[in-house]
């Protein structure tokens, strides 16, 4: 039996009640320290085992600063379930004077790399404050990110 492809497209994140505009957000995660800490974590695990042929990613979240002084810093990263993390993009800082909500998206077809290149595979958010200086980074993830995975099943 030959090879199947299969094309699989998911929206983990921000899942809840329904709303009237179809605009989900996760719960909102605060920290106030200089360490990272995960907003929300996925785990996509499509229907069948197989290898990536393509892996298309569009993550959207939105983060602020309890005040005007400290910026917020961000990142999504992937990893093989259960391995190391991998960044999906450099790292992004909301400048001071984040104290209102800002969406940012970081999408396109991603190239597979060392721990990241397996089925099923884990994807999150991680968020920290621009310093330990008291105000709070708070993150929170949107309902219209999504995940597109080409792979071939036997």
């Amino acid at each position: 039996m030959g090879l199947a492809v299969i094309e699989h497209i998911e929206h983990p994140f921000a899942k809840g009640n329904l709303t009237s505009d179809g605009v989900q957000w996760s719960t909102e995660k605060t920290t106030s320290t200089d360490d990272y800490e995960t907003v929300e974590e996925v785990t996509v695990n499509p229907p069948a085992l197989g290898g990536i042929i393509e892996l298309e990613l569009s993550l959207t979240c939105a983060i602020k600063s309890s005040g005007t002084l400290e910026s917020v810093l961000f990142k999504w990263q992937a990893r093989n379930s259960g391995g190391t993390w991998v960044n999906l993009h450099d790292e992004v800082t909301y400048p001071a004077n984040a104290s209102t909500y800002r969406e940012y998206t970081y999408s396109g077809r991603f190239k597979t790399v060392a721990n990241f290149n397996a089925i099923p595979f884990d994807i999150r958010l991680q968020i920290k404050s621009g310093a330990a200086g008291g105000e709070n980074a708070t993150g929170k993830t949107k309902n219209s990110s999504y995940v597109k995975l080409i792979y071939s099943a036997s």
